[in-house]
């Protein structure tokens, strides 16, 4: 939210008084941002965490539209700061919600496989580059983070990675030269 100050003269021009004007910045961003699918693919814990806190989306909200119809009859709205604010919490939460909801209707839960012959979703796997040995954690992009060597599916080396069997060896182009991967364990 950005403020700016517009001076007014009334009638003499030594007496300037200031208004404050409110600009909002738009709610949604253009472009590739708007509708994008979240991935699918969830471990049972990140799950579990997402139900947690739609359950606890939903139980708020009576509480917040309740405090938005108090706020509402204490008149005017256009001048009812703490109302717009309510409001706004308030249209956030169901957005959220149906987001959350919508999410739901596609996701798809990784279940551990005992098949260690190809690497899959929710497998550990240990390759070595230059001598040296990594192992990562190939989730969905919801749950991906590298700085725990945990690697998305849609990631370039995880993408790489994914029906690869152990002994078997990738190149990967990383800042402009090749460096190459080879598959040593898989749990």
């Amino acid at each position: 939210m950005f403020l700016y100050l517009k001076l007014k003269s009334y009638r003499h021009p030594k007496r300037w008084l200031a208004q404050v004007n409110f600009m909002q910045t738009p709610k949604r961003k253009p472009g590739k941002y708007t509708n994008q699918q979240k991935d699918p693919n969830i471990t049972q814990a990140k799950y579990n965490e997402l139900k947690n806190k739609l359950e606890k989306l939903q139980a708020s909200l009576p509480a917040v539209k309740k405090e938005v119809s108090r706020l509402a009859e204490m008149g005017d709205f256009s001048e009812n700061a703490a109302y717009q604010m309510a409001k706004g919490r308030l249209r956030g939460m169901n957005e959220k919600i149906q987001e959350l909801t919508e999410y739901f209707k596609t996701v798809e839960i990784i279940k551990p496989s005992g098949d260690n012959a190809r690497i899959r979703l929710g497998h550990k796997v240990t390759v070595e580059s230059d001598g040296k040995q990594q192992e990562f954690i190939i989730l969905g992009s919801v749950e991906a983070d590298p700085k725990k060597n945990i690697i998305s599916n849609n990631s370039p080396l995880g993408k790489k990675l994914i029906g690869r069997s152990v002994g078997d060896e990738i190149s990967l182009e990383i800042k402009g030269t090749d460096k190459k991967f080879k598959v040593v364990k898989i749990i």
